[in-house]
Formats: C-alpha cells, sequence, structure tokens
C-alpha cells in the first residue's frame, strides 16, 4: 500500500534527517553529570514552530528550563524517526505522539517515562481533570500529558456565507439545504483530502448516525462491513456525487482553501484555529464555526469528536529529572494560558480562559456533558487498522464506486488485528 511504502522510505530517512538536525548531541547539555538547560521537542507539528518557540522562552525565563522545537511536517517520516530513537542514541528530550493505539504500542515496549504522580498532582490542583485522564491510561498508568485537547466542528467562510444569506444549521437537513445553495452557485461545500486526514468524514458520518457503533468498529466489537458501516460508506459517497467536496487531491493547504473561499467549510479540531490566525483571519468576521449537527436526530446527544495529543518523555531520556520538570509546568495555568491563547484554541487545563467565543462556548459545553464526546478515530483505531484504513478511505476519495471492497480490505486488516488481541480492549 501506498502508506506502508511511504513508512518505509521513512525510516531510511530517519536514520540520517535527526543526525542531520541535532548533530550527536542537544544544545543545552552541559558537562557529564550535570543538568540540561535546554530541551529540543521533536514534533509531527512543524507550522507550530513559532508557538513552541515563545513557550521556550517562557519556560526559560519562569523555570531556567528553555526548549527548542524540531518539526516535522510529514507524518510517516515524523513516525519512523522517533521510532527508530528507541534503538539509537539519538533521543528527544520531548516528543509528540498519539493517544489510543498508538500510546498503548509505546508503552508495551516500555519506551514512555511513567506520569502517574504528575497526574494525581496536577488533578488534585485543578490543572488536569480526571475525565481526561482516561486518554493518557493503559495499564492503569498513565504516560505523558495534554499538548493539546481539541472539539472537532465546521469551520466556515464567513463572507462566503453572508454573500448567499446563509447561518450556521442546527440540524443534519439544513446543512445539506445549504451544500445544495453552494453548490448551485460553484462553490464546493466542503473540504477533504485523500491522504493523512482521509478519515474525517468517515468519522463524522459513522459518529452522528451511530455512535455505539463508531465505538464498538473500534474496539473489534463490530466489523467494517457491517450494514450500519456500509451505510455510512453509501451516504459518503451520495454526497461526493452530488458535488458537495473540493478535488480530494488538490494540495493547498486547507486553512487558503477556506481564506479564499475555494471551499466554504472545512471540518477539523478546534486547533484550526490557529492556521485561520496565522493567516490574519478574524473570527466572527472573516471565519466562524459551529458543532456539526448529528446525521441521525433521534440520538440523545449530538456526537462531538474529541481529541488530545500527549507530549512525552522516553524513560530513557537524555535528562529524565529535566524532562519530568518541564512535563510538570507545561499543565501548570502560566504556560497553557500563553500556549492557549497564542493558537486561539482551548486548552487541557480547565483554568485556561479562551478568547474564541464561539470555541468557548463549545469548550464548556464539551466539559459540561452537552455533547457525546467520541475519541477521533486516528487515536480510536489501533495502528495496523488505521494503516489500512488510511489506504483504504484515500482510495475511495479517488474511485467512490470502491466503497465496498475498501470496507473488505480494511476489515482483513481488523481480523488480522484482533485474532492476537482481545476485542472490546
Amino acid at each position: 500500500m501506498i502508506r506502508s511504502r511511504l513508512l518505509c522510505m521513512a525510516a531510511i530517512c530517519a536514520v540520517v534527517t535527526p543526525l542531520a538536525l541535532t548533530g550527536c548531541s542537544s544544545s543545552g547539555d552541559t558537562a557529564k553529570g550535570a543538568g540540561k538547560t535546554e530541551l529540543k521537542l521533536y514534533n509531527d507539528k512543524g507550522a507550530w514552530s513559532k508557538y513552541f518557540d515563545q513557550m521556550g522562552a517562557l519556560s526559560k525565563q519562569q523555570i531556567g528550563l528553555s526548549m527548542k522545537p524540531v518539526g516535522y511536517t510529514d507524518e510517516p517520516t515524523y513516525q519512523a524517526f522517533i521510532k527508530a530513537s528507541f534503538r539509537t542514541n539519538v533521543k528527544p528530550d520531548l516528543f509528540t505522539w498519539t493517544t489510543g493505539g498508538g500510546l498503548a504500542e509505546v508503552v508495551a515496549q516500555k519506551q514512555l517515562a511513567e506520569t502517574t504522580a504528575l497526574w494525581q498532582e496536577a488533578i488534585k490542583n485543578g490543572d488536569l481533570s480526571a475525565d481526561l485522564a482516561k486518554y493518557y491510561t493503559v495499564g492503569g498508568k498513565q504516560y505523558c500529558v495534554p499538548l493539546n485537547a481539541a472539539y472537532w466542528g465546521m469551520f466556515y467562510n464567513k463572507k462566503v456565507f453572508d454573500r448567499y444569506g446563509l447561518k450556521p444549521p442546527t440540524t443534519w437537513d439544513e446543512l445539506i439545504k445549504i451544500a445544495d445553495t453552494l453548490k448551485k452557485n460553484g462553490v464546493p461545500a466542503f473540504y477533504h483530502t485523500s491522504v493523512l486526514f482521509s478519515f474525517v468524514w468517515f468519522e463524522q458520518l459513522l459518529a452522528g448516525t451511530d455512535p455505539d457503533l463508531y465505538d464498538r468498529l473500534s474496539t473489534g466489537q463490530a466489523k467494517y462491513t457491517d450494514p450500519g458501516v456500509v451505510e455510512v460508506m453509501k451516504r459518503w459517497k451520495s454526497m461526493i456525487d452530488a458535488g458537495y467536496f473540493n478535488n480530494a487531491g488538490d494540495k493547498t493547504d486547507p486553512g487558503d482553501v477556506l481564506k479564499t473561499g475555494k471551499t466554504a467549510m472545512v471540518s477539523f479540531g478546534t486547533w484550526f484555529n490557529t492556521s485561520m490566525t496565522q493567516r490574519d483571519l478574524k473570527a466572527g468576521t472573516d471565519y466562524g464555526y459551529f458543532t456539526i449537527p448529528n446525521v441521525n436526530p433521534a440520538l440523545p446527544k449530538t456526537s462531538m469528536i474529541f481529541e488530545s495529543g500527549p507530549l512525552c518523555s522516553l524513560a530513557k531520556a537524555p535528562d529524565p529529572e529535566a524532562s519530568t520538570k518541564y512535563l510538570k509546568w507545561w499543565v501548570t495555568p502560566a504556560a497553557q494560558e500563553k500556549w492557549a491563547t497564542a493558537r486561539g484554541d482551548v486548552s487541557a487545563n480547565p483554568k485556561v480562559t479562551i478568547t474564541d467565543q464561539a470555541i468557548a462556548e463549545v469548550s464548556k459545553a464539551a466539559g459540561s456533558g452537552q455533547y457525546r464526546l467520541v475519541n477521533r478515530y486516528f487515536e480510536a483505531t489501533p495502528p495496523p487498522v488505521l494503516t489500512a484504513a488510511l489506504d483504504g478511505f484515500g482510495a475511495f476519495l479517488v474511485k467512490p464506486d470502491s466503497y465496498q471492497k475498501v470496507l473488505e480490505d480494511i476489515q482483513g486488516a481488523a481480523d488480522e488485528y484482533w485474532s492476537s488481541h482481545q476485542p472490546g480492549s
């Protein structure tokens, strides 16, 4: 598969790239036996470098420990480097990762530093919520801390909406009517892509139709060939056939796509707000954000995709004490206020005030139990199944008639995985 070949090439690149970036040691190293004064944070969020730089300057000021980001923009290359670091002497001080199966995988390899005591203290202080801890728990212990938390909804170009007299929908039927209006006026309603985020509309349609089926699917208690999943693919295909989407092969950054109005709406996590602010767009004037209505109006709560990305330290980090010190600081209000405000996003720390009104309202509602939170597909799905699914959904977007074979291929990977794992776990 394409993604598998990319991972293979990335593994080769990973042997060379980190050495070119870091040399044989990290800057900030001091004499043997002394602690570091600067940590390197490897991440798959290259576009956030300036925000990481700001955090590094703040941490130096507040705890005497600076941080320098090393950002990747290609996910397979990044994952290959981190996994290679488990076997080499080129190890990150800190690195970003994923929850769910990705986290469990590296914990099973005994690579991650445990953060149970850190979580207990942070929950006691009100800096992290007990509800969030489950996403960071493997085998009854916590690992890593939240780099970010995000709620998925729809960002829309407000000027395009105003031009055609459109308002944020409250039902799925209203959303489809908006898509029809935009189509009649030659504007693709929705953004989608055949690369890494090819899963977005699958997760949204399934969670908004049958969130229980979504959960069972991710834990091996349902099959991709089950009638409910097939119906979701048929609905997705019908939306593509109706002309609601842009060209999935378009490599234009989705931030630019929304800014220029090439598509009217983009479904992403609240972290996408950073892409808007980076382009000097104003919330409420240039763009807006709304919760995506359920496909099935009979569901008791609106399903909302939720994600939380970890910031991790290796068990054999170059300076474990320094890395732990940084993670403890990261979850404090002083750090999180800066981190959330700079990017215009929500924070994992409940004490932090969110400046964007629409996102603040969603965050408050989600925190009070108004929505049914559904773990993002990327984290909820076991890694081997995810690899097959990303390939499959990408192929489906190129050839929508292939949905049945795509589901059968993904189920083949799922059958293989769950044959050696306990379904429901």
